[in-house]
């Protein structure tokens, strides 16, 4: 089994070809993440789709594209806001019981569009709950 870290540097073995990430995403744009290796920041077009979030070194993706790496969102845990971790603005971190993983949106807005995606594709995603309590969550949102 391979670790979560597999993940996020991208050396996981993921079957990206069975999901369009090319085509019609929950969300993408683009973000700061910081280097596996060299910790400098270094900017990313992301795709949330289907329960994985790629990144890619360009924002013209086809499906020939590769991704630089990819996270299963059901291995996640938490997405909260990280400025006073970071000390940067618009900053997020992603959490599993393994690791954590800083990103840096441009705006506010941005950084709180990708907590809300992302905390929703969690839910979604999750092992433990069932698609019953998804649906039944959603629709008490709504209300």
């Amino acid at each position: 089994m391979e670790s979560i870290t597999g993940y996020f540097t991208g050396k996981a073995k993921e079957p990206e070809g069975k999901i369009e990430f090319w085509n019609n995403p929950e969300r993408s744009g683009w973000l700061m993440k910081q280097g596996e290796f060299i910790k400098t920041w270094r900017r990313r077009w992301f795709v949330l789709k289907q329960g994985r979030i790629f990144w890619f070194k360009e924002q013209q993706i086809t499906p020939y594209s590769k991704s630089r790496g990819v996270i299963p969102v059901s291995s996640c845990l938490t997405v909260k806001g990280a400025e006073d971790v970071l000390n940067k603005q618009f900053a997020f971190e992603l959490s599993t019981n393994r690791d954590t993983m800083y990103f840096i949106a441009d705006t506010d807005k941005e950084k709180e569009d990708w907590i809300n995606a992302i905390g929703r594709s969690i839910v979604r995603h999750s092992r433990s709950v069932t698609d019953e309590e998804v649906l039944d969550y959603d629709s008490k949102r709504a209300s």
